[in-house]
């Protein structure tokens, strides 16, 4: 069985294992239940798209999940790859440095939470650089997605370059704390 460290990680495995048809998005239940002491998370729906019904079940790590954004604690994840994580950084932050760049500053305060998800993403990344490491591992890329990010452009899994890259998204996050505050 999966073993999801949040509901968020769960969610985001979800999103990366469209329907056989193709179909990314479903709505889908949840719920949560005792397997044998083990606390599972079970989401349930339909396929708008084709109808096939689709359910995923996740134990739920023993450890307290972070506040989200963040999907897990100080371990990598083992349901999500390093290279799913910086696509799914790469794309949120693609669609968000858009639509920071077409908004004025005092609407900013409405990309925070997906700066925040990117930001979240690429700490994932991190989590699977081997300590005293300077490369996250070939052999941590299992999914197809992250194995073609990986042979596109290795030298974006190393400390260095990821370490930069959160810095800049940071900085992104601190622009819109700064020139966006919070209302209220």
């Amino acid at each position: 069985m999966l073993i999801a460290r949040s509901l968020q990680e769960a969610h985001l495995y979800i999103d990366l294992h469209p329907c056989a048809c193709g179909a990314e998005q479903f709505a889908r239940e949840h719920r949560l239940e005792d397997h044998d002491g083990a606390l599972t998370a079970v989401f349930e729906g339909t396929c708008p798209q084709c109808g096939r019904a689709r359910s995923f079940a996740f134990r739920m790590a023993d450890e307290l999940p972070p506040a989200p954004p963040a999907f897990g604690g100080e371990e990598p994840s083992s349901i999500v790859d390093p290279g799913e994580f910086m696509w799914v950084s790469d794309e949120i932050s693609t669609e968000s440095g858009l639509r920071l760049l077409n908004t004025a500053p005092a609407e900013h305060r409405a990309m925070r939470p997906s700066t925040a998800y990117a930001i979240a993403a690429l700490e994932e990344v991190a989590k699977f650089l081997p300590p005293g490491g300077n490369r996250v591992p070939e052999d941590r890329f299992v999914s197809e997605r992250g194995r073609a990010l990986y042979a596109k452009d290795p030298e974006r899994f190393t400390r260095e370059e990821i370490g930069a890259a959160l810095e800049l998204k940071r900085s992104i996050l601190a622009g819109i704390d700064h020139f966006s505050p919070p209302r209220g």
